[in-house]
């Protein structure tokens, strides 16, 4: 039987604008880097078998955001103030210039999508490549639960209460379990870490500013399908077809700024990789492989034109 290559994961943090930036890292230091952004409510943890899969060849790159998983969780944010979607892109701003990355692939999951796009069109030339997986960022895809999601707002009657049942380890494991093809198939681990993060001090208050903010990503849908249509990247969208928030509609409006775009559809819930990890990790080592090399010399063109 021959030898497991599985690869040396080194799990670090680094320091922006004062708060302590957990990541999980993996791969050479001079291959293709793959920025893994997560969901709600999890953390970087939820890439670890994507990580073992791709982290021998690529350079793997996935950080908690603040007030999840093992990153710093401060009531205000650097900028003053709870914490906003604004607030979680700068920090994953300052995380990539503390890494002195200036070219890579993102992975945009659930809430890496508005923290990835307010990124792109922040900083074009830092996107080699753009893989979304459940990532929405067209009204096509919010379901009838992401519109009530959407409109809680605070001066709402009862709108806390709601938000705040998101939280709850009920919940948790429905966003794992629901949709899937096999729930069998799915680890309990994801759920109860994300719930052990969940119930920690302070950490509700930082989801509950967030899911209040969450309607100013819906604000910006125009201008990040004005950034796809305007620059074309390279781009892979992966979706679970059962996911409650966010629908089928969604994955294929992303063909209609697009239209080269690779669609790939799973009959899974909204955290697909915990399903088809193994139909997922080859697909992006393929589209790697494909687009790392013309991105790269796109970007080296656009530096030589200014």
């Amino acid at each position: 039987m021959p030898a497991l290559q599985l690869p040396r994961v080194a799990h670090r943090f680094t320091e922006v604008d004062g708060l302590r930036v957990f990541y999980r890292e993996a791969g050479p230091a001079d291959a293709p880097v793959l920025l893994l952004l997560h969901g709600f409510p999890s953390a970087s943890h939820q890439y670890r078998r994507l990580i073992d899969a791709l982290g021998g060849h690529y350079r793997v790159i996935a950080p908690d955001y603040p007030g999840f998983g093992h990153s710093d969780a401060p009531a205000t944010a650097p900028s003053g103030g709870g914490w906003t979607f604004n607030a979680l892109a700068d920090t994953v701003e300052g995380f990539v210039r503390a890494l002195g990355l200036d070219r890579f692939t993102l992975y945009a999951f659930d809430f890496g999508a508005p923290v990835g796009f307010r990124l792109a069109t922040r900083h074009p030339e830092w996107i080699a490549g753009l893989v979304v997986q459940n990532g929405n960022a067209y009204e096509d895809g919010l379901s009838e639960l992401a519109r009530g999601f959407v409109a809680e707002a605070p001066e709402v009657p009862g709108a806390e209460e709601r938000v705040r049942g998101l939280f709850t380890l009920p919940m948790t494991r429905g966003q794992y379990e629901g949709g899937t093809s096999d729930p069998a198939a799915v680890a309990p681990e994801g759920w109860t870490l994300d719930q052990h993060f969940l119930d920690l001090p302070g950490r509700k208050d930082i989801q509950r500013d967030l899911a209040f903010d969450y309607k100013s990503n819906v604000a910006l849908y125009g201008q990040w399908q004005e950034w796809l249509r305007a620059h074309r990247p390279p781009l892979l969208v992966l979706w679970g077809t059962g996911d409650a928030f966010f629908t089928e509609a969604g994955a294929r409006a992303f063909l209609r700024d697009v239209p080269d775009a690779e669609l790939r559809l799973f009959p899974t819930g909204h955290f697909a990789l915990e399903e088809y990890v193994d139909e997922i990790a080859p697909l992006i080592a393929d589209f790697l492989d494909r687009t790392w090399a013309g991105a790269a010399a796109r970007g080296a063109a656009g530096v030589a034109a200014r």
